[in-house]
Order: C-alpha cells, then structure tokens, then sequence
C-alpha cells in the first residue's frame, strides 16, 4: 500500500509513480458496459496494493464522446455516463484516505462544438463577440470557398469547416472540437477559474493535453515544411499562460505535467522552467524502438535536456493513445509512429512480453517520475476491434487504413470466470473484449508468482521501499555490445540484455529482482532485466 499523505514530501512528484485511469475502460460500477467512477471508487484497494502514488484520469467531464472526451463540453460536470461531481469529490477523497493523489486532465486547446460558448458564436453571427472566443475567419477564393489557410490536421482531414453564414472556424482535431483563442482574455480568465475549481476540490494536479498548441500566429500565415516558426505549435506566447497558471498551482500546492511533443530539447526545456510546468511527457522514450543504442542516447537526452533547469524527467511506455508495449515490442519495428500504424501487422506476442517486463524494470529504475497506464501492469496486448465496432476518430478520418487508438482502451479484465471478465455486471462493454482475456484476469494474476501483476507489484514495493530509486543521479556502467547497464546510488544497478546471446551479471551481492529467469550459468538471457544491490 502507498505511504499515507502525511509520509510524502512536498516534491512527491519528482519520483511519483503516476496511474493513468481511462474511466470509459477501468472499471463498470452500474453495469451499463461503460466505466464510471463507481468502479473505480470500487477498485481503489487494488490501486493501493499495486503501490502507486497517484492517479492520473483522462476527461470526465461532460463530452459527447466524439474524441474519448477530449471533446468537454463543460468542465466543471462530470458526464453522466461517469457519475456526478460528488462522486468524484467522495474519489478523490477516498484515494486520498489510502496515500493515492489525483491527477486531472484539462484541455485547453479546444472545448467540443456542444460548449455553449461554440453554441453561442454560431448563433451571434460573423464579427459577434462570442465569435471572438474562437478562430473563426472568413475563406479564400472568390467566394470564401477555400479555407483560411493550410494548416495541417493533428488528425488526418482538414482543419477548417465552414458554416452556414460562410465562414470558417478552425480546429486542429475533429470538426467537433473547435480550437480557442487563447489571445482573448475571457479564454485565459476561465481556465485559471477551472484550476481553482479543481484545486479547491483536492486534486492534487492537473495533466495539461496538448500544451504546446495553445498559441496561435494572429496572422495564420501558412503551414510551410521546415519553416520556423510553426505557425501553431510552440508559439512564444505560451510560457505567459504557464507562468499564471503556475503561480494559481503554487497557492495550492499542486502540480502540473504538460503533454508537449517537441523535438527542439531546448525549446521543450523552457516549459521545465521553476515558474512553468512541474514536469513534461517523455514522447522520445515512448516511441524509442527496443534497441541498446537508441535507448541508451534517448534516456541520455532526456536527462540533459531536464537537467538545465532542474526539472525531473518523466518516463511512459504506452497510454491510452499508443499501440500497448507487449504488442509493440513484439514487432519488427518496435518504436511508435502514428503515420505507421496499420491493420494486420505480425507480432510475436511472447517476445513482445518478455522484452515488456524487461522495460518494466529499465523504466522503473530510471531517475525522475513514472506514468503506468491501466493494463501495463497486466501485459495486455493491444486488441484487434472488430471494424464495426470501431469507435476512434482517427479511423474514420484516415480514410479506413489507420486502426485508431481502441485497441488500448478496451475495458480490462478482472475475474478470469465471470461476464465479461468483471468489467461490469449486465451489458456488453462498450468496446468488446477478446476472448482470451481470461489469462490476463486480475484474480488469475493475484496467485501466480511469474504474473505481470505480480512483477510490477514486486517492482513497485522495492522502488517504494528500498535505497537508490527515484530521483536522483544515475552512471553507466560498462556492459558488453548490446548491455545496458547503469548504477544508481546506494549501490543499486540495473542492467537489462538487449543482444543476442546471454550476459555476464557484474559483481554483486544480491540480485533485488529480474525480469524473468536467469540462465543455468547464472548470465542474464536476452530481453531480460535485472535490479542489483552491489
């Protein structure tokens, strides 16, 4: 069980380990088929032995769903397929009771077209001051039929729509997802109010979704290739909206960490300064392929890049948007790319889960904070969704050839015998389960010692309990072609074989956990990974 509030620093986050919850997925309290915040209320014991720090949830506002809820169409109103405000204030208490914090996700960029101040511009009409709230410009072209400009989609498809009164509004993602202008005031003053709103309800920080979009070119001059700078992304204007809504942070004492993709490490840094963000996702090591080499440059620049100002570094290997790690790490190519994702490609599964157990370890032995998204610590593999009932954006908008993200957020398994594995107890779940999800069950994970669960619970009681983890310092150690090996302080070494052919394990006096089995010799096997106390 995590330690009690009242046992952690003021810096807990700095070597946090940080449960993502997507509460469609996590757990079925009313038996409707979708996930709510009874069932997770209901499973909290279970986070609590995993020995996790906190959770982090994706949207529960109310939301028409078009985009897995990052479509809010209020902020401040938990949707009812999930609950009610005073659930979620009973939630997060109840974690607080057990030593969980809660983390909350806000997404500025865009609100869904449901908003009622999107509702409200359609209905003022052009050069109203509700439109003023949004990008809405008219088009190009003779008669205003072409966009406003080109800018490309996060999405695949267009980034503009027209309405009836000839204009356009902009929105990098769906058409239902309207991007804000966050140059009017009104933009800024609401969403320090929806921080406070949630610091003042005991969440304990807040994800920021698609942080470095925010910003706008006033001019929205066209999208060119390797023209700095872009018109849309990292715009200079952003670290004014971060330093406000950090100084609201720190009068609650809460954190933030901000999903912010760029490949600029400098550029990336400055959003780590004291009096901006807490932390940043690491999307270098989420989308490293398997390989020593790589692996090895992207943990080294991620660490040079967090170490100018001082900010720790955060460590993920999937979320709810990125093909699961056994599936991933069991294909030819073992990285992520979005462009590449594709129906049908060959995976070893079984190599995939052993090479993720070995992650595991490297993961958690890393210095700075750790994301674990919901069904990691069961080795799910990525789910092939029956094309019918496909339900992600990104399918449909790629025109059929991209399989979307609903492979990762199939509900999870937690009884091997019961419907629907105990997702819920009544209806189908929203996205269907495969039938061999039974191995992968909770229950059945509990009593085999050689489980997933089992080698992250051992994990995360020795990162909790024992010398050298977290934050802090860490040195390669020489290791032959194909070795990672690195020292943490106190004496503790982790060395994980991504070559060929086994390993020779350096001097030690105890080996704290592995991965899988060593050989006969006493070498390490390929894709494994061990912890040591030297």
């Amino acid at each position: 069980m995590a330690a009690p509030l009242s046992h952690r620093t003021d810096d807990w986050w700095r070597d946090a380990v940080i449960y993502q919850v997507y509460p469609r997925s996590f757990a079925d309290g009313d038996g409707d088929g979708t996930g709510d915040l009874a069932g997770v209320r209901a499973r909290l014991p279970y986070l609590a032995e995993l020995g996790v720090d906190a959770v982090w949830f994706t949207p529960w506002y109310l939301s028409p769903l078009v985009d897995g809820g990052y479509d809010v169409a209020d902020y401040r109103t938990i949707d009812p397929a999930f609950g009610t405000l005073a659930e979620a204030e009973k939630l997060i208490a109840e974690a607080g009771e057990l030593g969980i914090r809660v983390i909350v996700d806000i997404v500025p960029n865009h609100v869904s077209d449901q908003h009622a101040w999107f509702r409200a511009a359609l209905a003022a009409g052009p050069g109203s001051p509700e439109r003023e709230l949004f990008h809405f410009r008219p088009g190009r072209g003779e008669d205003g039929e072409l966009p406003p400009n080109t800018w490309p989609s996060q999405f695949s498809g267009r980034t503009w729509t027209r309405v009836d009164d000839g204009e356009w509004y902009l929105h990098l993602f769906t058409p239902e997802q309207p991007d804000l202008n966050w140059a009017h005031p009104a933009v800024r003053q609401e969403h320090e109010d929806v921080l406070r709103f949630w610091f003042e309800r005991g969440v304990a920080g807040v994800r920021i979704d698609s942080a470095a979009l925010l910003a706008k070119d006033p001019a929205l001059a066209d999208f060119v290739e390797g023209v700095d700078p872009h018109p849309y992304i990292d715009q200079d204007e952003l670290h004014d909206i971060y330093r406000s809504w950090r100084a609201i942070a720190d009068t609650y004492g809460a954190v933030f960490v901000g999903e912010v993709w760029l490949p600029d490490s400098e550029r990336f840094a400055r959003y780590l300064r004291p009096d901006e963000l807490h932390t940043a996702f690491n999307f270098n090591f989420l989308s490293c392929p398997w390989d020593p080499d790589r692996l090895r440059r992207t943990i080294d620049d991620t660490l040079a890049e967090h170490a100018p100002v001082g900010a720790p570094a955060t460590w993920v290997l999937c979320n709810h948007d990125v093909t699961r790690t056994a599936t991933r790490y069991g294909r030819e190519d073992t990285g992520f790319d979005f462009a590449k994702k594709r129906f049908g490609t060959p995976t070893d599964l079984e190599l995939g889960t052993r090479r993720a157990r070995a992650a595991a370890l490297l993961t958690l032995a890393l210095p700075g904070s750790v994301y674990l998204y919901q069904g990691e610590e069961l080795g799910l593999p990525e789910a092939e969704v029956p094309l019918d009932r496909i339900e992600d954006p990104m399918h449909a908008r790629s025109g059929g050839t991209d399989p979307g993200r609903d492979g990762c957020r199939v509900p999870l398994p937690w009884e091997a015998g019961a419907p629907w594995y105990g997702f819920g107890s009544h209806t189908e779940p929203w996205l269907p389960q495969p039938a061999d999800w039974a191995r992968y069950a909770v229950d059945r994970q509990r009593t085999d010692a050689g489980s997933m669960l089992a080698l992250y619970r051992a994990a995360l009681l020795l990162r909790r309990t024992a010398e050298g983890f977290g934050d802090g310092p860490l040195t390669w150690l020489p290791a032959a072609e194909g070795v990672l090996a690195f020292a943490r302080p106190e004496g503790l070494v982790c060395v994980v074989n991504l070559s060929a052919s086994p390993a020779a394990l350096p001097p030690h006096q105890r080996l704290l956990l592995s991965s899988g089995p060593l050989d006969a010799d006493g070498r390490l096997p390929e894709d494994t990974a061990v912890w040591l106390r030297t």
